[in-house]
């Protein structure tokens, strides 16, 4: 999927990425577009990387064969993909040569195109078949090959590896995937032995490369990152001027927001830092953001999430999901809006590293906008048409220290247990930060409980509340029975959110008709008696337990009874006051709906909502967002 232009040339003369330039920032020669599967997002490949790439190879085809494919000191590129898990295209000297794919239940397989076949052929010693010579013709053709022209297998080979398929002299022919055993290869049989994906004509090995440094990279882009920089520096202070609010830097410790920071100081501007701290942070982000604070002498603004505003609602939210982000709301939405509110009770612009070829949701967004979940804010992109080359060529040119989880393998960093994280990026950070353990346990005793299969956990099924299907059936395809991921509590007799349950059809009453119902447990009425003021005039009869608005009448012991001349009119009453017993019984103190109220009528106190009578005008503007609303609800039914 394009989310924006592919930037990607390389210069062949200096065996150099360039972006943009039709011509290269050293010789000036002209430079060729690299092609490769958009969106084409591309970023260098870390030391970690390419050692990994290297292991892996060797695995594969033998020790050696990483080496001859990426020769010391040449410059490597990776383009992330989609891919049902983790997938990345790797790109030397300005062609993709392979693809270094995570499969579930199996990790990372390097799918080698024939120029990656070539590098290494004189050193295959392992996944490799021999086709006779007669079969090469009908290869090259494009077809697949056959076992009856198989002329040998390497014994180790195994229906579903990716191997390389080379003549009687060792050149390689085509790669792609073995469709049997080695040994029924050798037995030259009917049947189909390779499916074959790339060809070439036979030939020698390529010569290596000449070495290239960090510096050289830079040197070739270094028009481009004027021009780009410039830009960036001009809309800043365009944006300045425009919006005339006090501005500031939102640092998530990441490199786009590094980059961010950088360009306003490029800008002539010494805005203060803002770090929300989620409580799920690695602790080396933690140190990173005041780490570079300090060495520009900015002012670093800290806002925590409340202690347990996770783990406290794991139980009743349940673990995040890809389609139930609600750690979002109430670990990083909560405390930015209450920092917003605290520091820049006026409103503030804030820099935000944004760039449309992280995401289809991101690509739509505006350079500057609003977000309806912070009031007050102002948020603005200097990079928005950036790709992450752009950023880390500029960070580099900079000589500036970033994230060290970079060099570990993570190409994005954000809450460790992140659950848009890839399953091969959770095993990075799983071997690599003791504090994953408590997730990991709590995952199991969330499994445990609920009456999940292993499964679950094992490959981080939590991630969806909905599994995909062609997650569903990869798992189906490993052998793995995917039949109900829904835990035993969320069935509405034991789960411990609460439910309505409502009578079925209406009754003629004085009024008109009147309907009855109950919720799940009983309720805290002097809470919610103050919540559904949001709605408007609440009638509260403590000493015999109910409360009353829209003319729903909710007693203590949980039940309900609405009345009114309409059906449609009751049903619409019914659900307003449903969602305020839902805010009142679920708040979570992030403190989202506060930022909403102009009257100052809403509060927090140990860490639940109370809505000032007095101060209230039952405007409704506080309803909604909430995280138990849009979050916990789901777990509600009419």
């Amino acid at each position: 999927m394009r989310l924006g232009k592919l930037h990607l040339h390389w210069c062949q003369h200096c065996h150099l990425p360039v972006l943009e330039d039709g011509r290269c920032g050293i010789c000036d020669s002209q430079t060729e577009e690299v092609r490769m599967t958009p969106p084409g997002d591309v970023r260098p490949a870390f030391a970690h990387d390419l050692d990994s790439l290297r292991k892996l190879v060797d695995r594969q085809f033998g020790p050696g064969t990483g080496d001859a494919l990426i020769p010391q000191g040449e410059v490597a590129l990776l383009n992330k993909i989609p891919a049902l898990d983790r997938m990345d295209e790797l790109i030397l000297d300005g062609e993709v040569v392979g693809t270094l794919r995570y499969d579930i239940g199996k990790g990372f397989v390097f799918l080698a195109r024939t120029t990656a076949a070539k590098r290494i052929q004189d050193k295959l010693s392992k996944g490799f078949v021999t086709a006779d010579r007669e079969a090469i013709e009908f290869l090259l053709k494009g077809l697949n090959l056959m076992a009856p022209g198989v002329s040998k297998a390497h014994p180790d080979v195994r229906a579903g590896d990716e191997v390389v398929v080379v003549d009687p002299s060792g050149r390689a022919v085509c790669t792609g995937t073995a469709r049997m055993n080695a040994d029924q290869m050798n037995e030259r049989q009917k049947g189909m032995a390779v499916k074959c994906r790339w060809y070439a004509e036979p030939g020698s090995a390529p010569r290596p490369l000449p070495a290239r440094s960090l510096d050289d990279v830079i040197r070739a882009n270094e028009r481009v990152l004027k021009r780009r920089v410039e830009e960036a520096v001009t809309f800043i202070r365009r944006t300045v001027e425009k919006n005339h609010l006090p501005a500031m830097v939102s640092f998530s410790g990441g490199k786009d927001s590094l980059a961010t920071l950088l360009l306003t100081l490029d800008a002539g501007l010494r805005l203060p830092v803002f770090f929300i701290d989620t409580g799920l942070e690695f602790p080396e982000t933690e140190e990173h953001v005041r780490t570079i604070a300090e060495k520009h002498g900015l002012q670093l603004i800290v806002e925590q999430a409340p202690e347990g505003a996770f783990y406290g609602n794991l139980d009743y939210f349940g673990p995040p999901g890809r389609d139930f982000r609600w750690c979002c709301k109430t670990n990083k939405l909560g405390p930015t809006v209450r920092a917003i509110m605290k520091h820049y009770p006026k409103g503030v612009l804030s820099f935000i590293g944004q760039r449309r070829y992280e995401s289809e949701q991101r690509s739509e967004k505006p350079r500057v906008w609003k977000n309806p979940w912070t009031p007050g804010q102002i948020g603005a992109s200097p990079i928005q048409d950036w790709t992450a080359l752009h950023v880390w060529l500029y960070i580099f040119s900079k000589g500036e220290e970033y994230n060290p989880w970079y060099d570990r393998g993570l190409d994005r960093i954000g809450c460790y247990l992140c659950p848009a994280s890839d399953l091969a990026e959770l095993e990075v950070v799983e071997s690599g930060f003791p504090g994953y353990a408590r997730w990991r346990d709590e995952l199991q005793r969330y499994e445990k409980e609920g009456g999940l299969p292993q499964a679950w956990s094992r490959y981080a099924l939590w991630r969806w509340r909905r599994l995909p299907d062609s997650i569903r059936k990869e798992l189906e395809g490993l052998g793995v029975s995917v039949t109900d991921l829904r835990p035993r509590s969320a069935d509405k007799s034991e789960g411990k959110s609460i439910r309505l349950k409502m009578q079925e059809g209406f009754s003629p009453c004085i009024m008109g008709f009147s309907v009855e119902g109950a919720f799940s447990r009983g309720l805290d009425l002097e809470r919610v008696a103050e919540v559904l003021n949001q709605l408007g005039e609440v009638e509260f009869d403590r000493e015999e337990g109910w409360c009353l608005a829209l003319n729903v009448r909710i007693f203590a012991e949980g039940a309900l009874v609405a009345k009114g001349k309409d059906q449609a009119q009751i049903e619409e009453s019914i659900e307003k006051v449903r969602r305020a017993v839902v805010k009142a019984e679920e708040c979570v103190g992030c403190g989202v709906c506060i930022a909403r109220c102009d009257e100052g009528a809403l509060t927090l106190e140990q860490g639940r909502l109370r809505v000032s009578k007095e101060r209230c005008t039952h405007c409704g503007r506080c309803i909604e967002p909430c995280p138990a609303l849009s979050f916990g609800d789901s777990a509600f039914e009419m």
